[in-house]
């Protein structure tokens, strides 16, 4: 009996580590970019010049986007493939929501914020939240600082991608978010008043 209640604790010890790893960011992120690689994901691409006028926008149903090189140096040139047609751009910033991530975009009232200060602990506690995934805003904002779109969710994970230049990769409530050439922030939920 003894024996039995052993082995039966190690299952449920082993099944919430599991439940653990498969709900993190990190998981999540590895996943969608297996998902996408094997049957694309439908995606929105907004362009903006560096005032924040809107260049162009595109959407499909298999969208891939890969950085371009000289010998071994990655250039500025990235390469979109929408539905099987490309673009080749430089220099404009860019987001790419997939369908279903919805864009908040009241920017009449002001962030605000109200310090509780910072510690070496609460750094490394943020550090490791992001892994996780947590609640956030993300505001994109052009490359001269106008407001274009802002997105939130409750479980936002974000990576810098290796193989794309001036890229960041975001996993919003499990929908992928690319911003390529943009100023952005990430704030904790908790931080806006």
């Amino acid at each position: 009996m003894k024996k039995k209640l052993i082995i039966a604790g190690i299952i449920v010890i082993i099944v919430a580590i599991l439940v653990v790893i498969f709900s993190t960011g990190v998981f999540q992120n590895k996943l969608d970019t297996v998902k996408g690689n094997l049957i694309g994901h439908s995606f929105v691409i907004e362009a903006y010049d560096g005032y924040g006028e809107p260049t162009l926008t595109v959407s499909g149903k298999s969208v891939a986007m890969e950085g371009n090189r000289t010998g071994d140096d990655l250039t500025s040139v990235i390469t979109i493939t929408v539905d099987g047609d490309a673009i080749e751009t430089c220099g404009d910033t860019l987001i790419f929501a997939e369908k279903g991530l919805v864009k908040e975009v009241d920017f009449a009232e002001d962030l605000s914020t109200s310090s509780r200060g910072i510690s070496s602990i609460s750094l490394k506690i943020n550090e490791y939240a992001n892994k996780f995934g947590k609640s956030r805003i993300v505001v994109i904002k052009s490359q001269m600082g106008q407001p274009l779109a802002a997105y939130s969710g409750n479980k936002v994970y974000w990576e810098i991608v290796d193989d794309l230049p001036k890229t960041t990769k975001l996993m919003i409530d499990g929908k992928a978010l690319y911003i390529h050439r943009a100023n952005f922030q990430i704030i904790d939920k908790a931080l806006v008043s």
